[in-house]
Order: C-alpha cells, then sequence, then structure tokens
C-alpha cells in the first residue's frame, strides 16, 4: 500500500499559486512546497505542473531546481516527475556515472510490470532520443552488458500460469550453470531474462527444494565481482523486491556516509506503491522503524519532504 495518501478535492490553480508564493520574495519556503507536493498523487502533481506552466508561463521542475538545492532538490524533482518519465531520468543518471549504478538499471528492468518497462522505454526514448537499451549498451560492456541489455529488452508474461516441469528442468540448468561457475552462460541469462515473475519463482523455489540453498546463496562471490552482484540484484527484484527495498534502505542509512542518492530511490519511487509493507518490514528486520532510521540520518528540509512521504505529518 501507499504511504502518500492524496486529498480527493484540490485545486491545481490553488496549489499551483502557493507554490508561487512560497518562490517570491527574498526566501523560498520550502515547508509550503512540501506541504502541497509532498500530499499530492502523481495524476494530481501533472496537474500542478500544467496549471503552474499555464497561470506562469514556467515549468514548475525548472523553477524548483532555481529555488532548492542538494538532495532535497533531486529529491522533489523526482518526484514531482511522472513515474515513467522519473525512472528514464534515474536511468540516464544511473548510466552517466563513472562508475555506472546497475542495481538503478536492474531495479526499473524487473520490480514493475512489463507495461511499466515499456512506458520508461518510451519516456527514455522521448527525452534523450536514444532507446535505454541503446544507451545501456553503451556504457556496459562484457557480461554485464550481456544480461542488462537482455532485462531492459524482456517483455515478459505477465499472468500467473506456471508450468512446474520447466521449473524443475530450468532449476536444474540453473544449478549446474552456478556450480560450474558459467554464470555468463547464455541459458542462465535467458531464463532470466524472458520467464514471468510467476514461473522464476517457481524455479527458485524448485531450486531451493532440491539443492538445499536459495539460487542467491549460489551466486555468491568475490564481493567486488560487479556482474554476480548484478545477476544477484536481478533475482532479488523479481523473487521479492519488498524484501529487497528493505536491503537497500539498509545500506543505505548504514553506510559510514549514506547513500542519498538510494536513500531518496527507494522512497520516492515507492511511496505510491507498496511503500507501507516495505516499513513494515523494515521494522521486523531491523528493531527500528524506517521513519525512525531516516529521522536519525538526515536533516533539514530533505528530512521534512523524506518523512512525508513515508506518510508522517511533520512540523
Amino acid at each position: 500500500m501507499a504511504t502518500v495518501v492524496a486529498p480527493k478535492d484540490f485545486s491545481p490553480v490553488e496549489d499551483a499559486e502557493t507554490i508561487k508564493k512560497a518562490c517570491l520574495g527574498w526566501g523560498t519556503d520550502e515547508k509550503a512546497i512540501i506541504s502541497v507536493l509532498g500530499n499530492r498523487n502523481s495524476f494530481q502533481r501533472k496537474l500542478i505542473r500544467l496549471a503552474y506552466e499555464e497561470i506562469y508561463h514556467e515549468d514548475l521542475i525548472h523553477q524548483l531546481q532555481s529555488e532548492i538545492t542538494g538532495d532535497f532538490e533531486r529529491a522533489m524533482r523526482h518526484w514531482t516527475l511522472e513515474p515513467a518519465d522519473r525512472d528514464a531520468v534515474l536511468a540516464n543518471a544511473a548510466l552517466q556515472k563513472s562508475k555506472p549504478d546497475y542495481r538503478v538499471i536492474v531495479e526499473i528492468s524487473c520490480v514493475g510490470s512489463p507495461e511499466d518497462l515499456l512506458a520508461v522505454k518510451r519516456a527514455y526514448r522521448f527525452r534523450y532520443k536514444h532507446s535505454l537499451e541503446e544507451d545501456v549498451a553503451l556504457h556496459t560492456k562484457g557480461d554485464i552488458r550481456k544480461v542488462l541489455v537482455a532485462l531492459v529488452s524482456a517483455y515478459r508474461y505477465d499472468g500467473d500460469d506456471i508450468d512446474e516441469d520447466v521449473a524443475i528442468s530450468e532449476a536444474g540448468l540453473l544449478h549446474d550453470d552456478i556450480y560450474g561457475k558459467a554464470f555468463n552462460h547464455d541459458e542462465l541469462v535467458r531464463v532470466l531474462s524472458t520467464r514471468s515473475k510467476a514461473q522464476l519463482n517457481a524455479t527458485f523455489n524448485r531450486y531451493r527444494d532440491i539443492h538445499g540453498k536459495s539460487i542467491t546463496k549460489g551466486l555468491l562471490g568475490d564481493p567486488v565481482d560487479e556482474y554476480l552482484g548484478v545477476l544477484r540484484t536481478a533475482v532479488r527484484c523479481l523473487r521479492d523486491p519488498k524484501k529487497y527495498f528493505v536491503k537497500v534502505l539498509r545500506r543505505a542509512i548504514h553506510k559510514e556516509d549514506t547513500d542519498e542518492d538510494a536513500l531518496s530511490r527507494v522512497i520516492v519511487t515507492r511511496a505510491e506503491k507498496d511503500l507501507k509493507e516495505i516499513k513494515e518490514l523494515y521494522l521486523k528486520r531491523n528493531n527500528i522503524s524506517l521513519d525512525q532510521a531516516v529521522a536519525a540520518d538526515t536533516d533539514g528540509d530533505y528530512k521534512e519532504l523524506l518523512l512525508t512521504l513515508l506518510g508522517n505529518e511533520t512540523n
């Protein structure tokens, strides 16, 4: 369930006027901006952007970028974008880093529905005049390129039907590849990038039942091996995204220097989907609420925005 509960009755014109007023004068009223945008769903935020442009002949995103800075600006900008466009921006930013963040590409490819991924690829093409597949191939190489291009190119069956015989057969195939350390085997990449999530989960379950350990345990190896990391991330995103996101949040918060990009990404992208369940699982696994962990590890307007998206009433 979502943590952001938007009001049923709202006026995009009034909200646009409130934001404009918050940006006038010597200082920006960041709390007013958070109060409006942090409590509106994606459709409402889209209407606010349209109203703002119609009234003031300015793009709301550009206005926000000129008024606020740092982690707060990035999180607010990503939140204000429509979901598919946001993921396109996140994917491009991940690829443009000196060391690309492959996790972002895997999340976008594996967590959402086939239609979600298709929408992201359309938004990416419109915004950057390149295909996502093209840019993933450009910024990666070797075995990582092979699996990431396969994942972003996927259009999986999205139903619940499974074939138990296929699950047993492919559990054996995956075990043979992993046991033989043939992690770049074409069949392993084929299974991960083409089978439905329901079929893959059946295969992962048969793998555990037959071989006595999870497939991710089989993929453990050198912690600096980026390719193995991509494979483990793909399996976790396909198998149990909520559990995966709890791991991402915990690592982001407990790093010596907080990984604000990962922290913001999870909260912003899941706030309208399943962040409530992620919060519950975080508490169960860490004996501290996600709200408390975020409050202790962030500050200022950035903290206020994240806590608002987590469903807190902030002062």
